[in-house]
């Protein structure tokens, strides 16, 4: 029954994007039939990834205060919109048109299937060419979404502009054009299927290089340098974002195949389910033996982690793998948190902990477990190290994650410390006290609420 549903579906998409000079008076032909079929189920794929950024939107707004939720909320609308343009203007050219090793010279100002030629690298699939742009669109929005996260709370709302502009056309289209659009690794073969370096670790990098600069937040840490536990205004929030996330990713990793043919997608969802789900549960029992409880915030963030080391992994490793990928992630991404916490990084949403870490260890995952039949399939790379692909795969893989987390951190540093020469990134200390809703936008995200607290203050004083 749910295939006969799936199958109506993409009928459906197909009929309301595929040309419809391509069904003539004769009817359609096979190959029309098949294109028709893998654009819809990409589209769909597009459709479930967009919608990621609802998620984020609740995940980051429930993880911090009452007074700062609205601007945090709206921000996710903000960069989608900043990561649209410019991907559309310059970004899609410069990561997949025709050009260099280290970025794309072509299809700028991108205008239509008409451009097919200028994209060589995309060629691979017969998607039409304005759904694969709508798809590579909506990754680079999920990793600026990344990128924002880590300056929660105390960034100004210009930063998130003018950063968002230079981190979708000079920072990430760099490194997709490296690993997916034909660039220098592309050519050493590095296995990276849906983006645990290209989308996570590079949003992930340039989130920590702002926290750095940005500094702590206000009361973050006591006298002594230890951390203070600044809890976001509603958990339940946390949760539906999370949840959310998880079910955009089925279109994040299995969209990835770009058809619903021979149901590889399906193999893909399969690995990418259970890594989430051993993430979970592996970040919840490492929290409950260091706190003594069990503690939500981690193992939402032990599910992400898992995701974003399986999304990278999920085509080219076995089931098992992708329990014991998800199983390490969660675990590892709870105690580098609290390590980096502990060193005096305040990262609200701990980016770079859940994307960064854990986006290393999905890249360097495929060079221990990367199975020969998966490869042959997906056609990238070699077998993984435990394999018996030796350590070329896995040397790819490393090489990967140090070139694009040192040209990100470096990229980053630049344009930020630049920016907080000129004209500053962090709100005044005033600002920061009554919350960047009121300070930012004028209107608080919950004016009833805040409203209330703010008479029960000045009755106390």
């Amino acid at each position: 029954m749910k295939r006969k549903w799936l199958c109506f579906v993409l009928a459906m998409l197909t009929l309301t994007i595929y040309p419809v000079s391509a069904f003539a008076a004769d009817g359609p032909t096979a190959p029309d039939l098949q294109i028709g079929l893998d654009t819809a189920f990409t589209y769909l794929a597009f459709i479930l990834v967009f919608f990621m950024q609802a998620g984020f939107a609740m995940l980051e707004a429930g993880s911090v205060r009452m007074k700062n939720a609205g601007h945090v909320a709206g921000k996710t609308v903000l960069t989608l919109a900043i990561a649209s343009i410019c991907f559309w203007a310059l970004g899609f050219g410069l990561g997949f048109g025709n050009g260099n090793s280290f970025f794309g010279t072509t299809g700028f100002g991108y205008g239509g299937d008409s451009m097919a030629s200028s994209f060589e690298s995309l060629a691979f699939s017969d998607v039409t060419l304005n759904v694969k742009f709508l798809f590579q669109m909506a990754f680079a929005a999920v990793s600026l979404a990344i990128v924002s996260g880590g300056m929660a709370e105390r960034a100004k709302l210009s930063v998130y502009i003018i950063f968002g502009i230079l981190f979708s056309v000079f920072i990430y289209p760099v490194v997709a054009h490296w690993v997916w659009g034909g660039g220098w690794l592309a050519t050493m073969g590095m296995q990276d299927y849906a983006g645990s370096t290209v989308v996570h670790l590079t949003g992930a990098t340039a989130a920590v290089v702002a926290t750095i600069l940005l500094k702590p937040r206000l009361g973050k840490f006591n006298k002594e340098g230890k951390p203070v536990i600044i809890p976001g205004h509603n958990q339940v929030f946390t949760v539906l974002g999370v949840i959310i996330l998880w079910f955009g990713w089925f279109g994040f990793n299995p969209g990835s195949a770009l058809s619903p043919m021979g149901g590889f997608f399906g193999y893909v969802a399969l690995t990418t389910n259970i890594a989430a789900a051993a993430g979970g549960l592996a970040a919840l029992v490492a929290s409950w033996l260091y706190f003594g409880k069990s503690d939500i915030p981690a193992m939402l963030n032990g599910v992400l982690a898992a995701l974003v080391a399986i999304t990278g992994a999920c085509a080219f490793v076995e089931p098992w793998a992708a329990f014991v990928i998800g199983l390490v992630a969660g675990a590892f991404t709870f105690m580098t948190s609290q390590w980096l916490e502990r060193a005096g990084l305040d990262d609200p949403i701990y980016a770079f902990s859940v994307h960064g870490i854990a986006g290393m260890w999905g890249a360097v995952s495929t060079g221990l477990f990367a199975t020969p039949e998966l490869v042959e399939t997906v056609g990238i790379g070699k077998a993984g190290l435990f394999y018996g692909g030796g350590v070329h795969q896995l040397g790819v893989q490393v090489l990967g994650v140090i070139g694009t987390f040192a040209f990100v951190a470096i990229l980053s540093f630049v344009f930020l410390y630049i920016m907080k020469l000129v004209s500053g990134i962090r709100v005044t200390e005033e600002e920061e006290l009554m919350g960047l809703d009121i300070s930012e936008h004028g209107t608080y995200g919950y004016p009833e609420q805040m409203k209330l607290i703010s008479e029960s203050e000045s009755q106390k004083k």
